[in-house]
């Protein structure tokens, strides 16, 4: 009889204890909170409507990317990081939010990671030049 003792769906972000014990488990964190929240930043992204769905989709984006971004300050090592900003990059090209994009790029100080970037979102460019 689960039917009728549904619990709320919990999301990754959710249970997150902050400070983390170290660099490493931030940064596995970060990784699954930015593949959870994909989808959602794709939807985001790709509908123009201002359906409930859609919101709903965005908000969840946004939720995640705030996360993400509060881990990725915490952690203390340069390549670690830039790697996490990278990840949080990438979803927010992918729910087409561009001046957040832009201004986490600008962080990175790894230059193949900017040039990997770079070259997987050509868009990328253009806001930074």
């Amino acid at each position: 009889m689960r039917w009728f003792n549904k619990r709320e769906h919990k999301e990754v972000w959710e249970d997150i204890k902050l400070p983390m014990s170290d660099d490493f488990e931030a940064a596995r964190k970060l990784r699954e909170i930015c593949n959870s929240a994909a989808s959602s930043a794709e939807k985001a992204g790709s509908q123009t409507g201002a359906g409930d769905a859609a919101r709903h989709e965005a908000e969840r984006y946004k939720r995640a990317a705030k996360v993400a971004m509060e881990i990725a300050i915490k952690i203390s090592d340069d390549l670690l990081r830039d790697a996490a900003v990278c990840q949080i990059v990438v979803l927010c090209m992918k729910a087409n939010d561009l001046k957040p994009a832009a201004i986490l790029f600008r962080a990175v100080q790894d230059p193949s990671l900017r040039e990997n970037l770079l070259r997987e979102h050509p868009a990328l460019r253009q806001l930074v030049e």
